[in-house]
């Protein structure tokens, strides 16, 4: 099942402003966690959209990504969003970082920490997903939310 959430359109990189919502894949056996999964999996799928934006634009590769907000309580997206990216994904224990990164910037501006080096070794983190989905199954999985996303597009009320 793939989940296009186009709830207003659809952002990076498609621009599209008249997309909406949609459901692919679904039968009479689909069930409920499925469903879910395909929810998690969207958000996945959406971040790639974005980091294979990235990647083009700035020619520069993403080792590692490192996460915080409520949805990295959820240990399934964040293996697949490992998995699909083929990317680490560190969780820090300091879930603020917002708050954090501004007070990183104040200790630098006023000499507190010497060097972005300082802070990164005061980086510590809870959880560490490393990246298991075999590459076929990354390219076919990925393949598949193309094509959602483009029956998305095509559907216009």
């Amino acid at each position: 099942i793939y989940i296009v959430p186009a709830f207003v359109g659809l952002g990076t990189p498609y621009w599209d402003d008249d997309a909406r919502g949609a459901v692919f894949g679904l039968t009479r056996d689909s069930n409920n966690k499925q469903f879910i999964r395909a929810c998690l999996e969207a958000i996945a799928y959406q971040c790639k959209d974005v980091i294979e934006i990235m990647k083009k634009e700035s020619n520069v590769s993403v080792k590692t990504l490192k996460v915080d907000g409520g949805a990295t309580e959820n240990n399934y997206l964040l293996q697949f969003q490992s998995d699909i990216l083929s990317t680490v994904i560190k969780v820090p224990n300091c879930l603020e970082t917002t708050a954090a990164g501004a007070a990183y910037l104040a200790g630098l501006k006023t000499g507190f920490f010497p060097s972005l080096e300082e802070i990164e070794k005061r980086q510590t983190y809870q959880r560490i997903y490393e990246p298991k989905m075999p590459k076929e199954e990354i390219k076919r999985r990925y393949k598949g939310w193309k094509q959602a996303v483009k029956a998305t597009r095509m559907f216009k009320i």
